[in-house]
């Protein structure tokens, strides 16, 4: 797993929110070079929704929002915005390329229960 290197836009200092995989760091490297861009960063955030109450969402983004916490794998930048970071303290994000799945996945040890298709959280 590479070593995060990590920046904040804010003066005080917060742990790590989010782990990236090397897998996923390298897809992620991939889907912003089809883009053709080198300002896009891979934001995660926590929104309201979903059967369980809360929603992961992952997106590209070049946005600077106050607050954010950046976070450096190997070239790929994680974004998470202070008010998610609390829930995603912890969480590693993972690429699963299989059969039985594939897609971004995230392990989160702050969800108490999940739904049954993984999509929202609480």
């Amino acid at each position: 797993m590479t070593t995060p290197a990590q920046t904040e836009s804010t003066e005080a200092k917060a742990p790590t929110s989010v782990v990236l995989t090397d897998v996923a760091a390298q897809k992620v490297k991939a889907l912003i070079e089809q883009e053709g861009r080198d300002d896009l960063r891979l934001r995660v955030a926590v929104q309201p929704g979903g059967c369980s109450g809360l929603r992961y969402q992952l997106f590209f983004d070049e946005r600077s929002l106050d607050g954010d916490i950046v976070t450096d794998y190997d070239g790929v930048e994680v974004v998470v915005d202070r008010m998610s970071a609390p829930y995603l303290a912890g969480a590693t994000i993972d690429f699963a390329d299989r059969i039985d799945a594939q897609g971004f996945t995230i392990d989160n040890p702050n969800a108490g229960s999940s739904c049954a298709c993984g999509d929202s959280f609480s």
